[in-house]
């Protein structure tokens, strides 16, 4: 989905720069107004159907919005560096070493 068909769904401007807060106070009024709970039985489905397609455009535009992108829809995506990968593992790493050095493999049970 692009980001001018879910803005549209959504009934937000095409032009305007729309912030986190927008973005869910619209998706929250149009998923109130075509939940299909609110509907008789004949008319759940179609309901259904509008109801996926709002949930749809909001996370293509909340993807969009929170990730530092244009708004176009189409997610960023980062690629981690060996460096960030070793950060994250480090601490872990530091723990099972101090813990043998403290000589945890050779503790016994009380």
């Amino acid at each position: 989905m692009q980001g001018d068909e879910a803005r549209a769904l959504l009934g937000l401007s095409s032009t305007s720069h729309l912030t986190p807060s927008q973005v869910k106070a619209a998706y929250k009024r149009k998923a109130w107004e075509s939940h299909p709970d609110r509907f008789p039985a004949n008319e759940k489905f179609s309901a259904e159907t509008k109801f996926k397609l709002i949930s749809e455009a909001y996370s293509c535009l909340k993807l969009g919005i929170g990730q530092g992108g244009t708004n176009s829809g189409s997610p960023n995506v980062h690629q981690r560096s060996k460096s960030q990968t070793f950060l994250v593992k480090a601490p872990f790493f530091l723990i099972i070493i101090g813990t043998v050095a403290l000589g945890g493999m050779s503790a016994a049970r009380a």
